[in-house]
């Protein structure tokens, strides 16, 4: 999680949330919860050494598909 470009996703998640109506402090804590669990997501693919921003932003819709209840086919 602290690599180059993972504090941008996590930026990117916040002012998301937030646009679409979210307050701003549940916006933070909403994506940064949804940023961790996308981050876990791809670890159990490349490993925690191997995870890059770009993993953690393709499983960002498995993290939200997730939280809703539904699974990932």
């Amino acid at each position: 999680m602290a690599t180059a470009g993972s504090g941008d996703v996590l930026s990117g998640m916040i002012g998301g949330l937030w646009a679409q109506g979210m307050g701003r402090v549940k916006a933070a804590c909403a994506a940064v919860y949804l940023h961790g669990l996308a981050g876990d997501l791809g670890s159990l693919r490349f490993g925690e050494r191997g995870l890059m921003a770009g993993d953690i932003m393709d499983n960002i819709p498995g993290a939200m598909m997730k939280v809703e209840g539904r699974s990932a086919s």
